[in-house]
């Protein structure tokens, strides 16, 4: 069994991983990433496409944002249907000029990957992490098997970002962390499509059939999204089928037209919320997945990651270069503030949006009264256009490279 040292082991290799590696090198800061699948798994896997205001500008300070700034879609808003209407919201006329960006987190993990790799940051695809052990110590190890061999890494502090089913969580002893969660009757049913989006902006669907989302991945690929029932088989629906569902979820009584082509994948999303606290135990801290999870209605999984990081990598860079631990004592407390923020907003999109299994029609009536109070008073929509462009990250942390 072979012992290497660093200053911080980073386990998964996913977006908040990455990013937290990127900004340590950038600060000085040496670090290890493990992650257990291949490059060519962690490359393809789909997942959010959304990206907030704080989230492009983070990945633009650490030099990750090139390809996004010249292959992103800058959206200035979202587009609301139900009762058969429709109703548009205005980001920057209502935040004051914030953004979201749709650039899938497959690219950045892509565009994240080449710069580590550039740098000579070790990256360790296919480590299969066992164990954290001694998270209350000053010395905590990681044991772990790569290329067919046991090794341990001893580090100063050990960083999960090996989502809510990793290791690390378990390395936070039962009776120190406490995890509230949530989970929804229903699912999404999401597919990719070769042919361009419908509409240029997402459009959220309210319907008594139930919830769709017209969302895209390029100009020339569309990401949509239907509720269905938990335990729904991808299978189960042709591809017709989804079409003839979408156009009827989607539909206002004003000319549309859904743009069809061919399906190339399905999937079945399960809906659920959960929160770990606290996200530090000793030397052991969470980010992402790993300490929340949250419906992806409210597009805020892959930015709550990015924020904690961002706090992450500005408190481990304080501690390496003054000894100071102040920012790394208040970086559960600081996040965990973000994540319930974000947390109530995905339950409110969920739940307004969606339609539960037997829902009685005064359920109903409650939602298209809360979806005509965001369409008519200016208060409503600017707090969902505030909540859903992101809330700004804490001053002094919206650019963690400018230290450097």
């Amino acid at each position: 069994m072979s012992a290497q040292r660093t200053t911080v082991g980073i386990i998964g290799g996913g977006p908040a991983g990455l990013l937290l590696a990127r900004l340590l090198h950038l600060s000085g800061v040496d670090c290890v990433v493990l992650e257990h699948r291949d490059r060519e798994y962690v490359e393809r896997r789909q997942r959010a496409g959304i990206l907030e205001q704080g989230t492009v500008d983070v990945l633009r300070d650490c030099g990750a944002g090139a390809r996004m700034d010249r292959e992103g879609l800058v959206h200035d808003g979202i587009e609301l249907r139900f009762d058969r209407r429709s109703h548009r919201l205005d980001f920057p006329e209502l935040t004051g000029g914030r953004r979201v960006t749709v650039y899938a987190q497959t690219e950045v993990v892509k565009d994240l990957i080449a710069l580590q790799l550039d740098a000579g940051a070790p990256l360790r695809f296919g480590a299969r992490v066992h164990a954290v052990e001694g998270a209350d110590t000053d010395r905590p190890v990681i044991r772990y098997t790569h290329q067919g061999r046991e090794q341990t890494l001893r580090c100063d502090y050990v960083v999960g970002c090996d989502g809510f089913h990793g290791v690390t969580r378990h390395a936070v002893p039962e009776h120190a962390r406490r995890t509230y969660e949530r989970s929804y009757p229903y699912s999404w049913l999401g597919v990719l499509a070769d042919v361009p989006p419908s509409c240029d902006e997402l459009v959220y669907a309210h319907s008594e059939r139930g919830f769709a989302l017209l969302s895209m991945r390029t100009p020339t690929v569309s990401r949509l999204y239907l509720q269905v029932p938990n335990g729904t088989d991808p299978a189960s629906w042709p591809d017709d089928r989804i079409w003839d569902e979408l156009e009827a979820r989607a539909a206002t009584d004003a000319p549309w037209t859904l743009r069809r082509g061919p399906l190339t994948a399905k999937s079945v999303l399960p809906m659920r919320s959960s929160v770990t606290e606290p996200m530090r135990y000793g030397r052991v801290l969470l980010a992402g997945d790993a300490a929340h999870i949250v419906p992806p209605t409210g597009a805020k999984g892959l930015n709550l990651a990015v924020a904690d990081v961002t706090v992450l990598a500005r408190a481990l860079t304080q501690q390496h270069r003054t000894g100071s631990t102040e920012l790394l004592d208040a970086y559960s407390d600081t996040c965990l503030r973000r994540v319930w923020r974000a947390e109530h907003f995905s339950s409110f999109m969920t739940t307004t949006l969606h339609t539960a299994p037997d829902q009685p029609p005064f359920e109903t009536r409650l939602q298209l009264s809360q979806l005509d109070r965001i369409a008519d008073s200016r208060h409503a929509a600017t707090e969902l256009a505030e909540n859903y462009t992101g809330m700004p990250l804490a001053r002094g942390l919206s650019s963690p490279c400018a230290a450097r």
